[in-house]
């Protein structure tokens, strides 16, 4: 008998999650047509849902799960619907939130930093909550699934890992025709930003954690190094992400910086945009602490373009031997990666080859078959 999935998209519209909720309903809808799934969304972003086939329906639900309100009102929803089973696609889980239901967790970093004062202490028990009672925990990473494992003191067996994967227009192969129109739009948003200059690239939120002050403080270093170079003196570094008003600390380090008027924040842009920067980017730099997965290297090397990332959390997993791994606390070992990438061809070459090789390890389809199998095996197991 067909089950009833219920698949929370309220955050459709999110950098991140987003990405993964939209991909991951095209790829259990290009997979399953036998399961009849349930999206709840709210009305603003119901235009945000990507086309889907007769056996999945939208369901309208105007309550945020940041509201408190939610913690009664969602699990009340839920239990109208009638469904099988419940999919929240991040560690956000109603406090009660009828069973069964899985959770997805994509990053541990607000666990792992958080401080010892009272409201972090129950937003700890909350999360630990929340995945012990759900039927089954998915990982996007080896590395978050440890995570939960050592910081919330989850089981093993109760966390399956399933990776993320690019969104799969930068898999695309155009023909010939497509691909002389992709290269002339190119050339038009390089243009539209006046990006008349070879630069370095980084792309995602600018959170504490991806470590954007010793990035620019890095580039100084790499800027001072190559002063008079006949191709990169008049290198630039180009931040793709969030708002650069929310983040004072690193508008200081870009003010304070010998580079600052060689940086430049262009805030959150279209996907075709970004696929532009990203084919059009000297090299790509990812200097981040801590990630859950880490997407954007993967997306930069999909687009054919070497990477530079850290050596630490999920990274080393993702980007493989695909790209320089650097110590994220050292500036000089990232301004070295860059200055090797950039000065070497035959290493630029090779970061690149086996980049496109690295990002097409991870698809949606395996994705969506593994969260499928999830689902049907949550399903089975008994609500105690």
């Amino acid at each position: 008998m067909p089950l009833r999935i219920i698949l929370d998209a309220r955050h459709i519209q999110d950098f991140g999650i987003g990405t993964y909720i939209r991909n991951l309903l095209g790829g259990l809808a290009a997979i399953d047509g036998e399961n009849r799934y349930l999206v709840v969304c709210s009305p603003a972003h119901r235009a945000s849902l990507p086309p889907l086939p007769r056996n999945f329906r939208s369901v309208l639900y105007r309550h945020s799960d940041l509201e408190v309100v939610d913690h009664i009102a969602f699990p009340a929803f839920l239990r109208r619907l009638g469904g099988n089973l419940c999919h929240i696609p991040l560690n956000r889980v109603p406090w009660f939130m009828p069973r069964p239901y899985v959770v997805t967790v994509h990053d541990m970093s607000r666990q792992l930093f958080a401080g010892t004062g009272w409201r972090n202490q129950l937003s700890l028990y909350r999360s630990r909550r929340g995945l012990m009672r759900a039927a089954k925990v998915i990982a996007v990473s080896g590395a978050t699934r440890r995570n939960a494992e050592n910081v919330l003191g989850i089981p093993h067996d109760h966390v399956r890992r399933i990776y993320n994967a690019p969104d799969p227009r930068f898999y695309e192969t155009p023909s010939a025709e497509e691909s002389a129109a992709r290269d002339r739009e190119r050339i038009t948003v390089l243009e539209r930003y006046q990006v008349t200059y070879p630069f370095v690239l980084y792309a995602g939120n600018i959170r504490p954690q991806k470590n954007l002050p010793r990035l620019i403080e890095a580039f100084s270093v790499l800027r001072g190094e190559l002063a008079g170079h006949p191709r990169f003196q008049h290198l630039r570094l180009i931040v793709i992400g969030d708002e650069i008003s929310q983040y004072p600390a690193v508008r200081r380090a870009a003010a304070q910086s010998r580079a600052g008027q060689s940086v430049r924040f262009l805030g959150y842009v279209p996907f075709e945009t970004l696929r532009a920067f990203y084919e059009s980017a000297e090299v790509f730099v990812f200097p981040s602490l801590h990630e859950g997965f880490g997407l954007p290297p993967l997306e930069a090397m999909a687009c054919g373009t070497p990477v530079v990332a850290s050596n630490v959390s999920s990274l080393p997993e993702v980007v493989g031997d695909a790209a320089i791994k650097v110590s994220p606390d050292n500036v000089f070992e990232i301004a070295r990666g860059l200055r090797d990438v950039l000065l070497d061809p035959e290493l630029r070459s090779r970061l690149v080859e086996r980049g496109f090789l690295q990002a097409r390890k991870f698809s949606w389809d395996r994705t969506a078959r593994q969260v499928l199998e999830t689902y049907l095996e949550a399903a089975r197991r008994p609500k105690s």
